[in-house]
């Protein structure tokens, strides 16, 4: 009950289809109730008609009445449905009380007209006339069966109520849905849309009562988008204002390294380059960041995966011969239809962040894999990885995982997320090591794009 309630108040849909169906019902009722009376009304008072015209068959055609002791058997005679025809006066001479004996023992003093009498525990409808001859004629029959047609009759007229009823409520809640269903068709649109999209949404097939609707949210993506590019030139501009200083900072960092100081003084400096040299990093990070969530996709072309994984190998071989890392590629080589510069940022972010977060003496791979008519990219390392209660936080802005120790800005899987989303590639992490638990392997999907 408390659930019906719920529904009720929570979906205007199921709302107007209880309303009406409430409604369609009501009224049938209603209108089946008062077609059930008349029907039934209309059928006695036929009957009473045709008693009526027995009566005037019997003076027009100036019949005269017996009443034979033994009657033959008649085909299509029935006791219950039966007309009796008799003089008034003669129900005095019934030759006894039964209601099958001729004449019937109708009282003599009735009225003219209707009358409706027991005779031997039966129920007669009896019409009394008086000819023009002065003879005081009547005609009954049993009400019994009368009643008993005009109920079959009545309920005859209740078969198309009860047929259409159900149909028409079908049809009702089948129209209520496909009014209802350019909605749920522009929240499938909404749900289906990039976090980044902020594109009006298309109203023109929608119903006036729900076109405002859809402009307000357009008018609102409008000031939102203005917002978040508004914040993004910040973020762009804060980070190209920054890059000058900290390059100066670095060169007078680089002349200081070469005069002659002592060993205290040259371990700070080594300290303030790393710090210089984060700095910068996270800049270049962030830069990359706010082109990957402002600018659209590059133009798409086949780009080869062994060239992409050749140019991310020789920016980061220095850094990796530094810790003693194990740089290989795995798999044939294969094409992708997407942006070359997209893609080359998309796999030197991971590399970059295997190479930084996998321990010296550790090993990287970079693999492809063709399966059917999709291609699969993954980046394994053998690094300590990241627990699976922390792989929906990692995707966010400067998000990382806790107890970690290596320097890291937080940005990486942030700037893979969403140029993945762009080119149309899905992003999953796992173990590179399930049963240890240990490793990153990241891997990149293409659906669709691969060529």
């Amino acid at each position: 009950m408390d659930g019906l309630k719920r529904r009720l108040n929570e979906s205007v849909q199921f709302r107007l289809s209880a309303a009406l169906s409430v409604t369609i019902l009501i009224v049938a009722l209603l209108a089946g109730l008062f077609a059930f009376v008349s029907a039934y009304d209309e059928a006695l008072e036929m009957q009473d008609n045709t008693l009526k015209q027995v009566a005037a068959l019997f003076e027009r055609q100036q019949m005269t009445l017996r009443y034979p002791l033994d009657t033959p058997t008649i085909a299509g005679d029935n006791e219950e449905t039966r007309v009796v025809v008799q003089y008034l006066a003669d129900g005095a001479k019934a030759p006894k009380a039964g209601d099958n004996s001729l004449p019937l023992p109708l009282p003599t003093g009735l009225p003219d007209g209707f009358s409706t009498i027991k005779v031997a525990d039966e129920q007669f409808r009896v019409l009394v006339r008086t000819t023009t001859t002065g003879e005081r004629v009547a005609i009954s029959q049993e009400t019994e069966s009368r009643e008993r047609d005009a109920r079959e009759s009545a309920w005859r007229g209740l078969v198309p109520f009860v047929i259409l009823i159900p149909v028409l409520l079908l049809v009702v809640a089948d129209l209520i849905r496909k009014l209802f269903r350019p909605i749920a068709t522009l929240a499938e649109q909404i749900d289906r849309r990039d976090e980044q999209d902020m594109a009006p949404i298309d109203a023109s097939y929608l119903p006036t009562e729900v076109r405002s609707f859809a402009l307000a949210i357009n008018r609102l993506l409008g000031r939102v988008a203005r917002s978040i590019e508004s914040q993004r030139r910040f973020v762009a501009d804060a980070a190209h204002e920054l890059r000058s200083p900290l390059t100066a900072l670095s060169l007078q960092a680089e002349r200081l390294a070469a005069t002659e100081m002592s060993g205290q003084a040259r371990e700070r400096l080594a300290k303030l380059r790393q710090g210089i040299d984060r700095g910068r990093n996270l800049i270049d990070q962030l830069l990359m960041l706010a082109s990957a969530q402002s600018s659209s996709p590059g133009t798409a072309s086949p780009v080869s995966i062994h060239k992409i994984y050749r140019t991310v190998l020789e920016d980061l071989l220095p850094l990796a011969e530094k810790k003693q890392i194990d740089l290989g590629v795995d798999g044939d080589d294969c094409q992708i239809v997407a942006s070359e510069l997209d893609l080359q940022a998309l796999i030197k972010n991971l590399a970059d962040n295997a190479v930084r977060y996998t321990p010296a003496g550790g090993k990287i791979d970079l693999l492809v894999h063709r399966r059917g008519e999709r291609v699969v990219l993954q980046v394994r390392d053998t690094g300590p990885g990241i627990p699976e209660s922390e792989r929906e936080r990692v995707f966010d802005a400067f998000y990382r995982v806790p107890g970690n120790p290596e320097i890291g800005s937080g940005l990486g899987l942030s700037i893979v997320k969403t140029i993945a989303a762009r080119i149309g590639a899905s992003v999953c992490l796992d173990f590179t090591d399930r049963a240890a638990r240990t490793g990153l392997c990241v891997s990149l999907e293409f659906q669709t794009n691969a060529a």
